[in-house]
């Protein structure tokens, strides 16, 4: 059994990717998020992840974590809207979270991160993550901005072909799946399920905006290796 080596809070936590990745580099996670996640795997606060945040530095119950991880919205920047949607006039408006997020963050006086997609999100792309990097049937690109701590960015390796599906009328065999959306070849619960690592949801909308949890394993652990260096 791991030992446990300190407490990640969750922000904007979904259905709990990114939380069995930390839960798996050793850390208790607790999560937060403003939908019901009946299937999160872990303790769990339903709320505005702001607002509880916010309490939680008032309060002072901010210092019974280590590392805070936050997933804020990412429709408002992520390169499906404002590429491919935007260009059809597909879509809403979206609220930008990622500022808002980064100042509590930084008032909390923790170590963070704050990961969202490809895209335009004001984000330092302090590490960027790939499927492909973990031996994952997806490709999943997501960037991490890291808060007070820092660690050397990883070699990311070619890709081994094509996502498979149709994209821009072309349809492309390859070994990704396309975890998002529905619909023109893209990816069944199951596949995706097998693709991310990810067996305690079934809801393909949770399964879209997850993070596969060995990207949060792999942080997880290089958040500890960076802590004990400073330390030894």
């Amino acid at each position: 059994m791991t030992a446990v080596t300190g407490r990640v809070l969750d922000l904007f936590c979904c259905a709990g990717g990114a939380a069995m990745g930390y839960h798996r580099a050793g850390f208790t996670v607790d999560g937060c998020d403003i939908a019901d996640r009946p299937r999160y795997p872990f303790a769990y606060h339903r709320g505005e992840a702001l607002e509880y945040l916010a309490h939680l530095i008032e309060t002072g119950e901010i210092e019974r974590y280590t590392l805070v991880h936050a997933s804020p919205p990412c429709q408002a920047g992520c390169a499906l809207t404002v590429g491919t949607n935007a260009s059809q006039g597909w879509g809403g408006t979206h609220v930008d979270l990622v500022a808002a997020t980064r100042r509590l963050l930084d008032l909390s006086g923790l170590p963070y991160v704050i990961e969202q997609p490809n895209g335009r999100a004001a984000i330092r792309k302090d590490l960027t993550l790939c499927g492909e990097m973990f031996g994952l049937g997806v490709l999943r690109h997501r960037n991490f901005e890291l808060g007070r701590w820092a660690t050397p960015r990883p070699v990311h390796p070619r890709h081994r072909g094509y996502v498979r599906g149709h994209r821009h009328g072309v349809h492309r065999t390859g070994p990704y799946v396309a975890a998002y959306g529905n619909g023109g070849g893209k990816a069944s619960v199951l596949e995706m399920q097998r693709a991310m690592g990810i067996t305690w949801t079934d809801v393909r909308e949770e399964l879209t905006e997850a993070i596969p949890p060995a990207y949060t394993h792999w942080i997880g652990r290089a958040f500890l290796t960076a802590r004990q260096e400073v330390f030894a």
